[in-house]
């Protein structure tokens, strides 16, 4: 069986405008995912990355075009500036880790509704309420939200060096099994045919 390491952040816009794509290519090739919510701030530093405030205005509007574009070839509402952002990541990547260890709900949902609070329904990810809903809403325990946070704490610290070690930058990026490398969810299609065989 094919394997898909998915790492992720969940401030990420790209990430959001990925949707469910993802599971659907799996699904199709009878791929597993592994979902690894890393610290985005702290990868850009380990890989030579610019922070977003740090970046030259032309970057910043080319940015701007890019997330419009994708918003509308996708059909996602993306609100440009939430209220939100950027939130503190941590305490919504613990709760999937938690999720993903526990079992038993829709990991799409929960990782798609995290991201889809912050980028179009103006929610503070940071927050309890707001992480146990989406836990709630995918099918899982919203208690994961408080009882997941000390192993969630050292897997994202791990997902963070694994990251660095295995070529990944930027985010959404995908690993599969066989090592092939796809960053940005405008290379999903190249990882369908990849999976595919071509």
């Amino acid at each position: 069986m094919a394997h898909i390491d998915y790492f992720f952040a969940t401030v990420s816009p790209f990430s959001y405008l990925a949707g469910k794509r993802l599971e659907e290519i799996a699904g199709k090739h009878g791929a597993s995912v592994t979902y690894k919510p890393l610290d985005i701030m702290g990868l850009f530093g380990r890989t030579g990355g610019t922070m977003l405030q740090d970046r030259h205005v032309s970057r910043l509007q080319y940015r701007a075009q890019e997330l419009a574009r994708q918003s509308a070839n996708t059909g996602l509402s993306l609100n440009m500036k939430p209220m939100y952002f950027p939130a503190n990541p941590a305490p919504s990547s613990y709760a999937i880790i938690a999720a993903q260890a526990a079992g038993g709900g829709d990991m799409a949902e929960l990782v798609h509704s995290i991201l889809r609070a912050c980028w179009a329904e103006e929610k503070n990810i940071a927050d309890d309420d707001v992480i146990k809903a989406c836990l709630e809403a995918a099918g899982f325990d919203p208690s994961l939200a408080d009882s997941g946070m000390l192993a969630g704490a050292e897997t994202y610290g791990a997902n963070l060096e694994e990251a660095a070690n295995r070529g990944v930058f930027g985010a959404p990026f995908y690993i599969t099994d066989q090592d092939q490398r796809f960053w940005g969810q405008d290379r999903l299609d190249d990882l369908d045919r990849c999976l595919g065989g071509s």
